[in-house]
């Protein structure tokens, strides 16, 4: 049994005072929900991480512009275009080996060193075309999926982005490498680094 069914009013119970006196204050939030605050696009009223992930929808690298960001864009448009060049590649090829072998099926007759296409005009056999096809369009497949995942990483990107934009790492925490002795037992202490983590 959960230990809020033995206590179920214990949180609703507490009442804010002000002092040893009983007169209540009211509770303010501690600080405005920054996912709260809204913004205009296209005429709708959208959150700040809307409104990244939407843009970024739009257009790639347009949320992490949004987000000022700009570090990123090589990244978004050198992953699309590493797909996007796969994709084309296999696309090329899938046609070719594709337009051979509706070659092949209007003309059975027909040499295979005659096929329109450089690639495909090399094979021995039309079950080598065929095999060619498969390939192609296997890979070509699973390019699309690639480019849709690297278009959706980049809109999750500007998505969480927006999201943590406010989030503060303060400079309160600092981690070092110092000087320093460090005792040896039995001996004199030594010189050394240690890595020291300040919270202030």
């Amino acid at each position: 049994m959960p230990l809020a069914a033995l206590w179920p009013s214990a949180a609703s119970a507490q009442v804010v005072t002000a002092g040893t006196d009983s007169v209540r204050v009211a509770s303010q939030p501690a600080a405005i929900d920054s996912t709260r605050r809204t913004e205009r696009l296209l005429g709708m009223r959208v959150t700040r991480p809307q409104k990244a992930a939407l843009l970024a929808l739009m257009l790639p690298g347009a949320g992490q512009v949004y987000n000022h960001r700009y570090w990123k864009l090589p990244l978004v448009y050198g992953g699309l275009g590493g797909v996007g060049y796969g994709l084309f590649f296999y696309q090329t090829r899938y046609r070719e080996y594709a337009d051979g072998k509706n070659q092949l099926i209007a003309n059975p007759n027909m040499d295979i060193s005659k096929l329109d296409g450089e690639r495909v005009s090399q094979e021995t056999s039309a079950a080598n075309v065929q095999r060619g096809v498969n390939f192609y369009r296997r890979n070509r497949d699973t390019f699309i999926a690639y480019t849709a995942v690297v278009y959706g990483i980049t809109i999750l990107d500007a998505l969480v982005d927006a999201h943590l934009r406010n989030f503060d790492v303060s400079d309160d925490l600092s981690l070092r490498l110092d000087p320093a002795l460090l005792p040896s037992p039995g001996q004199a202490p030594r010189a050394g680094l240690a890595l020291t983590l300040y919270m202030k």
